[in-house]
């Protein structure tokens, strides 16, 4: 199938949300064997060329929310709320055919659209122009809707059985950790791949300049910096970064944290505030993008240690991340990195949602000596060059599009 134009397309491609950033490796991939990627979505930053970017389509608008907030916890709503819902998908079903038709797109790979129903009209036009249209769609499942406890009850079951995911002879899937294709398997009677999480680790990263980036973050250069490369929302346990801070008692340890976006509302960051405020922690919040004028790799140059202590995840970009740039790392142990990544080696602080003594003492020592870990970056970074690369998701995408094809 090389050689064909494949339509990525999802509520948004901007940011350094793990959708936003996986997208991009995978549409990277994908035109390494040969493909033309085109994007089609609700949101659409630099980088994401060519795209047709239409606001219905995205997540975070006033009234989404409102469409959300009337049909996600309760059992019931109005038929007007959806006769709403029917509308705007119609409305986005005539968008999306038209815009395949008119970019001649072969293959739709809706980005988590079809997976996690954040916008509802969205993923029902994908489902229903996929069963009409019959144009071959392989759906990238990042988060799905029983992992999240905000979309249960709901009044829209048979939107979710029908849209997230859909089915149908016509539509391929792909999940990211071996967890997810089980319960999609289980739930749904669909057989996904599993395509997870990767870096390029075949060209190491440039040295990022961490002296810039402490700079932009009005850090010196003998502060100690814990970095949470993660957004800003509850499930990341933030606030255990924040704990270890206070229980090192060092005051020149700052945590930073490089992703702003509050995806789940901003009141969640001030309460982060307030909670650093109260232990005496130093808390910043730095950019890693274009208003700064730092990037990722500056902030992990910066970091002296990566804390990851996230309960959830659909697999762990920032993890991954952590192992490209080879940057020691503490890690809560969710349950994807129970499954599909410690076992493959990884070397790390581990903590079960809980900061231990002995955890506490580990990152001390890490941060004492960077010879006690200069080996376990190496070794992670191995780990990912044989699970996590872009040689290994190549091998995948090429079997999930032969699939669609055959």
């Amino acid at each position: 199938m090389s050689g064909l134009h494949i339509g990525m397309i999802g509520t948004r491609f901007a940011g350094l949300d793990g959708v936003t950033l996986e997208s991009l490796k995978v549409a990277d991939v994908l035109r390494s064997l040969g493909y033309r990627v085109s994007w089609f979505g609700g949101r659409i930053g630099p980088g994401f060329e060519p795209a047709f970017e239409d606001p219905e389509a995205y997540f975070d608008t006033p009234e989404n929310h409102e469409l959300n907030a009337q049909v996600f916890q309760t059992s019931t709503c109005p038929d007007a709320v959806l006769e709403e819902l029917e509308r705007r998908a119609g409305a986005l079903q005539t968008l999306i055919a038209n815009w395949v038709e008119e970019e001649r797109v072969d293959v739709l790979m809706p980005q988590n659209a079809s997976a996690i129903p954040v916008q509802l009209p969205l993923g029902l036009a994908i489902a229903r122009h996929a069963a009409a249209a019959r144009t071959a769609t392989l759906a990238h499942h990042h988060d799905l809707a029983w992992e999240r406890d905000r979309f249960w009850p709901n009044a829209v079951g048979g939107v979710l059985d029908e849209a997230f995911p859909p089915k149908g002879a016509s539509v391929g899937h792909l999940a990211i950790n071996t967890l997810a294709a089980a319960e999609l398997r289980k739930r749904k009677g669909i057989a996904a791949l599993v395509l997870p999480n990767i870096m390029d680790f075949a060209n190491p990263p440039d040295p990022g300049d961490g002296t810039a980036f402490r700079h932009v973050a009005g850090l010196s250069e003998t502060d100690v910096v814990l970095l949470q490369p993660t957004r800003m929302i509850p499930r990341k346990g933030i606030e255990d970064t924040v704990r270890l801070a206070q229980r090192l008692g060092d005051p020149a340890i700052k945590v930073v944290v490089t992703h702003p976006e509050p995806d789940e509302g901003a009141g969640y960051v001030e309460q982060l505030i307030r909670f650093a405020e109260s232990l005496s922690v130093d808390f910043r919040i730095v950019p890693a993008n274009a208003a700064t004028a730092v990037g990722l790799a500056d902030a992990y140059a910066a970091a002296d240690l990566v804390t990851y202590p996230s309960r959830i995840e659909g697999f762990g970009n920032a993890l991954v991340e952590t192992f490209y740039f080879r940057r020691p790392v503490l890690i809560n142990r969710f349950p994807v990195y129970r499954a599909d990544i410690g076992p493959r080696g990884v070397q790390a602080i581990e903590m079960e949602d809980e900061l231990t003594d002995e955890v506490v003492a580990s990152a001390a020592r890490w941060l004492a000596d960077a010879d006690l870990w200069a080996d376990a970056v190496a070794a992670n970074y191995e780990v990912g060059r044989r699970f996590f690369s872009y040689e290994a998701a190549s091998a995948v995408l090429a079997e999930a599009l032969d699939r669609l094809a055959s």
